[in-house]
């Protein structure tokens, strides 16, 4: 919401609250009786409004149609009519009850509301163009090329032309100026009258009178129509102000009144009043009328004091009204007006009653509330939208170091959140409480970090939440935020703990594989012994020639590059690797696992296979660990597919029925790693549980391998699944980040197996 429409509102509310005690106060006999007739328009009789057409009854319709049109629309089942009357005629008709609202000049107001007990409900917010003013007063101007007039002295003699005897700003206005200069318009000028504003103006660009009157903001509106240019007329005794833009001659007065009639009905007044007040300035009736709006009524004791000093109606005839007159005339509104008092003092005992036990509620309620702020743990602050601190709770103090009194009142994100946790500078366009300012939407910061007076970082979780006003418009934020200290400390435990329960089921892995292993170990190690007797054998009888010595050697270093391998495997396999992902080779990856499960797999005759898709070469990952994950998957799968009978292979061969792939396909930004095989597959239901600790299908197994399995995803923020049907294998399977090849070192094999 605007200021403007605010502060109308607001003074909407006021008058509202003027307009009740003064009907109260100034109803009469005969006001309550004209009450009793009912709302006017509620038996289908248009209500009239009266206007002052002072440029014409075609532009008075034009102008103000419309605003009867909005009234009709702000109270639905009444019909408005606009009445157009001029000067002579707008006397009767109040007189005659012809119209039940009359709207006209401030001059004829004051006669009204003497003569006729008319009494102002709203005051008219002119505007011309972007300007806008609840005050207007008149302009006295020639020709700027009439060379004889300059000031207003030099009228004496000459012709004057004014709008109507009764005009206020098109004739009384400028006669109050001229008498100031010792001009009297009736005796020293040659007066005459046009009638409306347009035919002055027109009579004096014509050259038909010497100098004209007219009320402020008639030339600024003709020549916005086109109808006359300022630089052709030149005003006289010119007036400065920087609060009132307009071409002006004289002191200013307060704008055209809206005024309801004795016999309008006061509840239909008070309807129309706050329609009119309500009316925004630029609502499309307003644009018609060239007006801003409306007011509360304005004081218009000053148009008063002008009448009296030219003893113009109705101070033209001096009255003698005694205190006998009074009360004989007004001793209703007196015993009425002494009955208000009395229960205005009533009731002004009952609010400041009410208004002590309301302090005392308050008090409560603040005491309470800053119990309740500072019982919580977490620490709780104001923001309003300049990013000040507003208030704080005592745990806030506690854990930040500041006291209260060097919080509030200072930027929050200067003192607690200037900096990020690797050293750089937090801009405030980037702080996440600034941004709730901006989309209105509450957050929640999972890590983060506060600074502590002493300098040290605080790590929390916050939340940052708008606050709202009655109407709904942003105050500010309140951030709630908690010491991750303790929580971020137990969660290092944990992975540590973590890391070394992988590492110690790595092992135990092992021990598993440890005959298979042997088996591998010793399979190279017979065939180095027994070629290196037979090379001793031939080189003792002397049939050994160089060549056949060379072949022995070489079977002999194949042999020991086989075992070698197998060990750097084992050795890399058990290692504790740094709690750290960096980019890792899958393929390297599936080669440690096939090499220490090639004897399971040999011995169970599964077929072992690998295959990495394009783009899927490098992951980001810990590479120990997914191994260790892929392994747990791999030798579940081969222990589950040696359960199944033969499928025709033989001793030593493999099972065409029984194959294990391991795979590494490119998917979006990630890498999806697969495990499948074509064993008995999980039976129904234990999908859902089958990652959970202790949960197997082994006679012998823990139930762990799995658990610490999907834990290890889960750190690398992924997550372990699995697809199977019973008798159709099983698929495990989990996605890991890409990542670009590393620059190659100097030794690639360093790089894959950590030597």
């Amino acid at each position: 919401m605007s200021p403007q429409p605010a502060r109308r509102s607001a003074a909407c509310r006021l008058s509202l609250a003027l307009l009740g005690v003064l009907t109260i106060g100034t109803l009469t006999t005969e006001t309550l009786a004209a009450d009793q007739a009912g709302d006017q328009g509620t038996n289908g009789e248009p209500i009239r409004i009266g206007v002052l057409s002072h440029r014409g009854e075609t532009a008075t319709e034009r102008a103000w149609g419309p605003t009867a049109a909005y009234l009709a629309e702000a109270l639905p089942g009444l019909d408005f009519r606009i009445q157009p009357l001029d000067f002579a005629d707008i006397d009767a008709a109040v007189a005659a009850h012809r119209v039940d609202f009359v709207l006209a000049n401030p001059g004829i107001y004051v006669n009204l509301e003497v003569r006729h007990r008319v009494s102002r409900i709203a005051t008219l917010r002119n505007r011309v163009g972007d300007r806008e003013s609840n005050v207007f007063g008149g302009v006295i101007f020639t020709r700027a090329s009439n060379p004889h007039i300059h000031t207003l002295e030099d009228l004496r003699g000459r012709s004057l032309m004014a709008v109507d005897p009764t005009s206020l700003g098109g004739f009384e206005m400028a006669w109050g100026e001229l008498a100031v200069h010792g001009l009297d318009p009736w005796r020293d000028l040659k007066l005459s009258f046009g009638g409306i504003h347009d035919a002055v103006v027109g009579a004096v660009v014509r050259g038909e009178v010497d100098a004209g009157t007219v009320r402020t903001d008639i030339l600024e509106r003709m020549a916005t129509d086109g109808l006359v240019t300022l630089p052709a007329v030149r005003v006289l005794n010119p007036q400065e102000d920087p609060d009132f833009s307009f071409l002006r001659s004289t002191a200013l007065y307060p704008e055209w009144p809206f005024s309801r009639l004795r016999h309008t009905d006061q509840g239909l007044a008070q309807r129309v009043a706050v329609a009119l007040l309500q009316m925004s300035s630029n609502h499309p009736a307003a644009r018609a009328g060239g007006y801003a709006g409306w007011t509360v009524p304005l004081d218009y004791q000053p148009v008063h004091r002008l009448l009296q000093r030219l003893r113009l109606p109705p101070y033209d005839k001096p009255l003698l009204f005694t205190l006998r007159d009074a009360l004989e005339r007004y001793w209703p509104m007196l015993v009425l007006g002494l009955g208000v008092l009395l229960i205005m003092a009533v009731l002004t005992l009952w609010v400041l009653r009410l208004n002590r036990r309301l302090e005392r509620a308050k008090a409560r309620l603040e005491q309470r509330h800053e119990l309740i702020l500072n019982s919580v743990a977490e620490g709780i602050c104001g923001v309003d939208l300049d990013g000040r601190t507003t208030f704080v709770n005592a745990p806030m103090e506690r854990l930040t170091g500041w006291r209260a009194d060097e919080l509030i009142g200072r930027n929050q994100h200067e003192l607690l959140h200037h900096t990020r946790a690797d050293g750089s500078p937090h801009p405030a366009q980037e702080c996440p409480v600034y941004a709730t300012f901006r989309d209105q939407v509450p957050r929640f910061v999972d890590e983060d970090l506060f600074w502590r007076k002493d300098g040290q970082g605080l790590p929390v979780a916050y939340s940052s939440t708008p606050i709202r006003d009655e109407r709904g418009a942003i105050l500010g934020a309140v951030v709630v935020f908690r010491d991750m200290t303790e929580r971020n400390e137990a969660a290092d435990k944990i992975r540590r703990h973590q890391a070394e329960l992988a590492h110690v089921a790595r092992l135990s892995t092992l021990g598993e594989m440890a005959s298979g292993i042997a088996h591998e170990l010793n399979q190279p190690l017979t065939a180095i012994s027994a070629n290196a007797r037979a090379c001793v054998h031939m080189v003792e009888a002397g049939r050994a020639s160089l060549e056949h010595c060379s072949d022995v050697m070489e079977r002999i270093a194949a042999q020991a590059e086989r075992a070698g391998e197998v060990i750097r495997h084992i050795r890399h396999f058990v290692r504790k690797e740094p709690p750290v992902t960096r980019p890792a080779l899958v393929s390297a990856m599936f080669e440690t696992v096939a090499a220490l499960l090639r004897p399971d797999a040999h011995r169970a005759g599964v077929a072992f296979e690998t295959r990495v898709g394009e783009g899927a070469e490098w992951v980001l990952a810990q590479e120990i660990q997914i191994e260790q994950v892929v392994l747990n998957l791999a030798r579940n799968a081969i222990e589950a597919m040696a359960e199944v009978g033969e499928g025709g292979g033989d001793a030593g061969g493999t099972d065409p029925l029984r194959r294990l792939t391991l795979t590494a396909e490119a998917v979006g930004r990630g890498v999806e790693i697969a495990v499948t095989d074509t064993g008995p597959g999980l039976a129904p239901g234990l999908a859902e549980t089958v990652f959970q600790p202790f949960v197997t299908t082994k006679p012998q197994g823990l139930g762990l391998g799995l658990s610490i399995s999907g834990g290890i995803c889960e750190a690398h923020g992924a997550r372990l699944e699995v697809e199977s049907s019973p008798g159709h294998g099983a698929r495990f399977r989990f996605t890991l980040p890409q990542a670009s090849p590393p620059v190659p070192p100097s030794n690639p094999e360093a790089q894959h197996h950590g030597h």
